[in-house]
């Protein structure tokens, strides 16, 4: 505990570390083609399991969300600002259920969208999110969009980007679905892992003056990550 305090001191000193080092997490693993990529042991396994496969599925599923920088940065956008524990529980609940949504039907109705295209509107969503918290909208286009409504239509698309990778591996038929919804279950626990870790630390920032005075350079950070990931999928599209 003592270890989690000073590390969250350091970053209350240097706020803009946490969105750095997930832009530097993005920027590593771009060596991997995809934001929604699967380690290759586990594309591995994905292609030749066959039959219910319960825990095996949860791991998958709690990995893929903790070591998926593109839905820890949307979910950082996302309370970056929220300070009490219902509206985090809102806006994190309506994230699962478009992500939750679009994954398990993706992949049981086979419905698939190419790679580059559905990573770069999750991309998007990054910069959306860091636009949002710097008042953009309101500034430029002199109104403010459904906050509430934006989360679950861009946590339908993070299903997507998922549900499209899991279709290129071919999942064996048998099993499918409970072990779609064990690799479900599996998301939203390490939603909760990666969504409590972030909590910590901005609580510990939120207490210090620095706060406010460094939230605009965090939230450039991590739209200049979207802005990466965007123009990396684009480049992907048309080279490929």
């Amino acid at each position: 505990m003592k270890l989690i305090a000073r590390g969250a001191a350091l970053l209350s000193r240097a706020p803009w570390l946490l969105t750095s080092l997930l832009c530097l997490v993005l920027l590593g693993a771009m060596s991997d083609a995809l934001a929604h990529a699967v380690a290759e042991g586990d594309k591995g396994y994905i292609q030749e399991v066959t039959g219910i496969k319960l825990l095996p599925f949860v791991y998958l599923g709690a990995k893929h969300m903790v070591t998926g920088y593109d839905h820890i940065l949307f979910l950082l956008g996302v309370i970056f600002f929220l300070y009490r524990m219902k509206h985090i529980a809102i806006y994190v609940s309506l994230f699962a259920l478009g992500h939750s949504t679009t994954m398990l039907a993706g992949v049981y109705f086979g419905i698939g969208i190419n790679s580059y295209v559905i990573d770069a509107i999750i991309g998007l969503s990054v910069v959306y999110k860091a636009l949002d918290n710097l008042g953009a909208f309101q500034r430029w286009f002199g109104f403010q969009p459904n906050t509430k409504m934006a989360t679950l239509v861009f946590g339908l698309f993070h299903g997507f980007g998922l549900s499209t990778k899991i279709l290129e591996y071919n999942i064996s038929p048998d099993g499918l679905v409970p072990n779609l919804l064990a690799f479900n279950v599996g998301v939203e626990i390490g939603q909760m892992l990666a969504l409590g870790a972030i909590l910590i630390v901005m609580g510990f920032w939120r207490r210090s003056h620095s706060f406010l005075r460094h939230a605009y350079s965090a939230n450039v950070a991590m739209m200049t990550a979207g802005f990466v990931l965007i123009g990396y999928q684009i480049t992907g599209w048309f080279v490929s």
